[in-house]
């Protein structure tokens, strides 16, 4: 059974190779990072058959909402130990063969004595410059392309900007509020100014953080990932077998998959393309990426309702906000007494929710089935084309932006909505295809339909009935109420491992 694995697979990659042999010079492996792939690299990355609604050019925009991950950050602190392990491996490695007599002719120069770039850091997960860099110029293109919407002097009901109240989201409002609102104060050559970002404990923000809040999330999420990591454990193996004949060198899968996540550190941080990801041929990118995608449409994605269901007190605020906008344009508010943009700043394990809650990336028929809480099909294999990739749906610094349009020359209705993902206009396959529709058609179709359900309905653990009503539930309860107190912190305290996007 398992040589019959192995040959399909190898037919598999035998194939790839056949197809993608004319492009492979043209290959980049920093557009094939899933989640830790570098906004510039992707963000102009769109279908060319797709042609946007020309609605927006005959309406003004009165309302912003912005959705986005944080920044490029460093490795967490979790990871750079994991670096550190592969650098002692390879000194095993390397000295085994040398005993062995081995030929290490193949073997990249790079990998005798190397270390990890990363050694010696006792912090990690920070949003490192380059981060700050991609929030700051986000914020100046889209004040330049939302010119009449950015014409307000500076308040916070004006401008509301919230950010989780992890470092490097937080971090990533400053950047992008220094770019928003450069030339506007009079602090330093810049003339920037201070500006407010609001921040809800990481203990009860279901706006941002909705996936750290919702246990039977936390609990779906661990009891699949065994089936995800069953998924990738083939593609290990045989990529694995090719890198021991391709440089005699005895890696175990363990050493693979940490020499990827190192190629993806090296080239979306440091710009080094040619050590840890030269040691892949481009097929073998291709599937380590798909394993990648794999994961984030299963646990964070399309995979499950829950992994976007629990998203809805967000798509919730961002329909309030348009209501209001709606309100104030219809009741003639005064210029400044409004909000006109709400900006949110956190991880991929929002942004990637907020996209499945809208539809993105959908066939009209995929549409339906997320509509009627039915799973869909994993995205397919290398080199079949998918819609789900995870460097387009959530690159660092990745977003959504929703902007409402008053448009009153228009009889059917005087305001609409468009998505823009990476500051693109994206098709929505409940508005038809478009990526423009009424707000009517955005409440009826796409948001109505997931307000089925709320928040603590769908993220409280039920007990058991019987249990619930007998006097030793109340004496659990009692018992689960002491030790949650002590479950916070033992949360805070291993906040540092855990290995968020």
């Amino acid at each position: 059974m398992e040589k019959k694995k192995a040959l399909a697979f190898s037919l598999l990659i035998f194939l790839w190779v056949l197809v993608d042999s004319n492009g492979e010079e043209d290959f980049d492996v920093r557009e094939h990072l899933s989640t830790v792939t570098r906004y510039g690299v992707v963000k102009d990355v769109a279908g060319n058959s797709f042609v946007p609604s020309s609605v927006a050019e005959e309406c003004t925009p009165i309302h912003l909402n912005l959705v986005a991950r944080h920044g490029t950050r460093a490795p967490t602190k979790k990871r750079m130990k994991d670096l550190e392990r592969l650098a002692t491996h390879l000194e095993v490695l390397l000295r085994e063969a040398e005993e062995q007599n081995l030929s290490l002719q193949e073997v990249p120069a790079w990998l005798r004595g190397w270390q990890s770039p990363w050694k010696g850091k006792v912090k990690g997960g920070e949003l490192i410059s380059e981060g700050e860099v991609e929030l700051y110029d986000l914020a100046v293109r889209t004040r330049e392309k939302f010119p009449d919407l950015f014409n307000e002097s500076y308040h916070p009901d004006i401008y509301t900007i919230k950010a989780s109240q992890i470092p490097r989201a937080s971090a990533s409002a400053v950047a992008y509020g220094l770019g928003l609102f450069s030339g506007t104060g009079s602090l330093g050559p810049g003339r920037h100014r201070a500006f407010s970002v609001v921040s809800e404990s990481r203990a009860s923000d279901i706006l941002l953080r909705f996936h750290d809040c919702c246990q039977n999330y936390k609990d779906f999420r661990k009891s699949q990932e065994p089936f995800v990591d069953k998924l990738r454990e083939p593609i290990l193996d045989e990529i694995t077998s090719a890198l021991i004949g391709r440089y005699k060198l005895n890696f175990t899968k363990q050493d693979t998959s940490t020499l990827w996540f190192l190629c993806k550190q090296e080239a979306s941080l440091l710009d080094i393309t040619d050590q840890a990801c030269g040691l892949f041929s481009p097929s073998e990118v291709a599937m380590l990426e798909w394993t990648d995608d794999l994961e984030v449409f299963i646990l964070k994605g399309y995979g499950k309702s829950i992994n976007y269901r629990m998203g809805v007190p967000l798509l919730e605020d961002v329909l309030q906000s348009m209501e209001q906008a709606i309100q104030a344009k219809e009741e003639n508010h005064a210029p400044g007494s409004y909000e006109k943009a709400r900006l949110r700043f956190a991880h991929a394990e929002t942004v990637i929710p907020f996209s499945c809650l809208l539809g993105l990336f959908l066939e009209e028929s995929e549409f339906q089935q997320i509509q009627r809480e039915q799973p869909l099909q994993l995205p397919p294999k290398p080199p079949q084309k998918r819609n789900w990739r995870g460097s387009v749906v959530a690159p660092f610094a990745g977003n959504n932006m929703l902007v409402l349009y008053s448009c009153p020359a228009f009889t059917f209705s005087k305001y609409f909505v468009q998505v823009l993902h990476n500051e693109h206009p994206i098709p929505l396959a409940g508005c038809q295809g478009s990526d423009i529709c009424s707000f009517e058609m955005f409440k009826e179709r796409i948001v109505a339909p997931h307000l089925k359900h709320g928040y603590n309905e769908l993220c409280a653990v039920k007990l058991d009935k019987e249990e619930s009503n007998s006097a030793t539930s109340k004496f659990s309860k009692l018992v689960r109420w002491f030790l949650s107190i002590f479950s916070v912190e033992r949360d805070d305290r291993r906040w540092s491992h855990k290995d968020e996007f």
